[in-house]
């Protein structure tokens, strides 16, 4: 029987996720199509692989027997074509990005279309989430954190400068409620609470000079995205904690208004990161080369 290193790709992607949607959004394939080709490899096997339900993807005997096998050979071969693309003049191949929803949001333009744009032959995958994951467990060729979470077992390359989380309202907001002059005036204001990956309730970390104060906010409305909080904001629901970023052009045309800022310092932002103990594919070596010329 023969088979393509696609088709190993796609068998090693589904035993690792357990999840035949979120192995097919991996390859660039529809999950149907994936469904397919892994029962047509199975059908030219002779034997199953994977115990499927609705609800849940598990290997069986065999699979967990041919999963031990192949993995150490498959990445031996795709070293060796990344060794062999090192030499192109351009890389060419699939990046895959494991990023929060607010720093993708943030380097999405200037730096992976950029990215795109000067690699054609390149191919990104960019996978958003709010919890932090083993980017070399889940397959992924980098993460992209703020510094303060980059795991300390990682090299980290830093985007940008630094950035700012900053609590703004709207001026209806004022118009009904006094505008806070110290982070203990928020326990009697009507906050916009943010809901963690972990699913506990942000409290809001204030810090200046040597004084640091975290306050469980009081509020009705309580979100886990922070597009949502900022329209929330903006329709004078109550207050946001948010990146500065993310309401800069709505500060500029007043329909917000930030406050307490003598109380947000700025901190370190946010890094590409990806394990130190592997050789570095060249579609991400041009990655890195590009932020470090973007941000000198």
């Amino acid at each position: 029987m023969t088979a393509s290193l696609a088709e190993f790709d796609a068998i090693v992607a589904v035993a690792r996720l357990r999840n035949f949607r979120a192995a097919a959004a991996e390859l660039g394939l529809s999950p149907s199509a994936l469904s397919h080709a892994v029962a047509a490899f199975e059908a030219r096997l002779g034997v199953r692989l994977f115990n499927r339900t609705t609800r849940s993807v598990s290997l069986t005997d065999a699979g967990e027997q041919f999963l031990a096998q192949i993995v150490p050979a498959l990445g031996d071969i795709h070293r060796a074509v990344e060794a062999i693309n090192s030499h192109r003049e351009t890389p060419a191949g699939h990046l895959r990005i494991n990023s929060s929803v607010g720093a993708a949001r943030m380097i999405l333009t200037p730096l992976f279309l950029e990215y795109l744009r000067r690699y054609p032959e390149m191919k990104l995958t960019l996978v958003t989430e709010g919890r932090l994951i083993d980017i070399v467990e889940q397959g992924f060729d980098a993460g992209i954190r703020l510094a303060e979470a980059v795991p300390q077992d990682m090299i980290a390359v830093p985007i940008g400068g630094e950035i700012r989380t900053i609590v703004v309202g709207a001026p209806a907001y004022f118009a009904r409620f006094p505008v806070p002059l110290v982070p203990g005036d928020l326990l009697r204001q009507r906050c916009i609470r943010a809901r963690l990956a972990s699913g506990a309730v942000w409290h809001w970390e204030f810090e200046r000079r040597s004084e640091r104060v975290a306050i469980d906010v009081p509020g009705s409305l309580t979100l886990d995205e922070s597009s949502l909080m900022v329209e929330a904001a903006l329709a004078g629901e109550g207050l946001a904690f948010v990146n500065e970023w993310a309401v800069a052009r709505h500060v500029a045309d007043g329909r917000l208004i930030p406050v307490l800022e003598d109380w947000t310092p700025p901190y370190p932002g946010i890094c590409l990161y990806y394990p130190g103990r592997r050789h570095v594919p060249a579609g991400l070596r041009a990655l890195i080369d590009l932020i470090r010329e973007l941000n000198p």
